[in-house]
């Protein structure tokens, strides 16, 4: 048995805790506020995020950080990616020296282009961070029905120890060595989400969803392999299986944001509508900024960037990624994707 704390009891925490508890650990759940955490002591429920699920009675809620952290001997991060530095400051006076830090949230910070676990990094003196990722509704998690996830890591004996804490008969988990990938997937399939949320609700059906989804695989990969990514990874659960899950499910806040906005919400009014946060706003800009930075062709991203931040009309921003110019797929899905070679693939057809 090990202590975990899980900093977060949102939809995503609660579900990973209930994992955690149901593998024998002892999981103590942080909670923004006192009242939060006594009420899931009370009843053993979160309502709030996850309505109809009962949690494990040896699930403890806390508000306080040095509470649940303390003496932990793993500490999982589901946090919102905007919440990041504010909580990593508080949080690291209490973490012991051999605690493993796990992160399973998904984003990139604006601005600084930053992946979260670089983010951890940057504020908690280079520890060393596993990211936990894949496709996985918490609702269905919490029902344990079948989901499998991979994690990642720079020191890959860190990310067996979380395979061997997570993994269960309901709950597989894989490993794979590249984090960069991986945590890449996780945050840009959020994007394609909020794209295909919105091309639902102006009405289109699945011929327009499953166009959308191809399309922004490539984007996906363009930018994962310039910024370091092994392409292969978007082919695996943190890229494709992600993307399909949330680009398919109501389950996804993401796609279901981009639906509101496809029906006509504003922006403002679909983050309070929703209550909570959608990773893909923030992450569409800061791949937008990134494609601008290193010339990578993504306008699926410059559309909804334009929807999202310039008050774009959402019809209008489809008519310019149907109107645009004819392209080859084989050619646009390989050129600039390098081989193990350093070589452009399609130099392998050309004779």
């Amino acid at each position: 048995m090990k202590k975990a704390a899980v900093i977060g009891a949102g939809s995503w925490g609660t579900a990973l805790a209930m994992v955690l508890a149901d593998n024998g650990h002892e999981v103590k759940l942080l909670s923004r506020t006192e009242k939060h955490a006594d009420t899931i002591n009370k009843t053993h429920k979160n309502t709030r995020y996850l309505s109809g699920v009962s949690l494990p009675e040896s699930i403890k809620a806390f508000s306080s950080m040095e509470e649940a952290v303390s003496g932990a001997d793993f500490i999982v991060l589901v946090v919102p990616t905007k919440a990041m530095r504010e909580v990593l400051p508080k949080l690291k006076p209490f973490i012991s020296e051999n605690a493993v830090l796990v992160h399973a949230s998904k984003g990139i910070e604006p601005e600084s282009h930053m992946r979260i676990s670089e983010i951890i990094a940057e504020e908690l003196d280079n520890r060393a961070v596993v990211c936990l990722s894949g496709p996985s509704h918490a609702e269905e998690v919490c029902k344990r029905q079948p989901t499998t996830v991979t994690c990642s890591s720079l020191h890959m004996d860190l990310a067996e120890e979380v395979q061997d804490l997570f993994m269960n008969q309901s709950f597989r988990v894989y490993t794979n060595p590249d984090l960069i990938g991986v945590e890449l997937g996780g945050a840009l399939k959020n994007i394609i989400a909020i794209g295909s949320g919105m091309t639902s609700g102006l009405g289109f059906g699945d011929n327009a969803r499953a166009a959308l989804m191809t399309r922004g695989l490539a984007e996906i990969s363009r930018l994962g392999v310039k910024l370091g990514a092994n392409p292969l990874t978007f082919s695996g659960l943190s890229g494709l299986g992600d993307l399909i899950v949330t680009c398919t499910s109501f389950h996804s806040r993401n796609w279901r944001a981009g639906n509101m906005i496809g029906k006509g919400m504003s922006v403002s009014q679909t983050e309070n509508e929703m209550g909570m946060v959608v990773e893909g706003v923030r992450t569409t800009k800061a791949a937008y900024q990134l494609s601008e930075k290193y010339h990578i062709d993504m306008p699926i991203t410059r559309e909804l960037y334009a929807v999202l931040f310039e008050d774009k009309d959402v019809e209008e921003a489809v008519e310019a990624l149907m109107g645009r110019v004819k392209k080859k797929e084989v050619e646009e899905l390989m050129r600039g994707q390098t081989s193990s070679m350093g070589k452009d693939p399609l130099d392998h057809f050309e004779p």
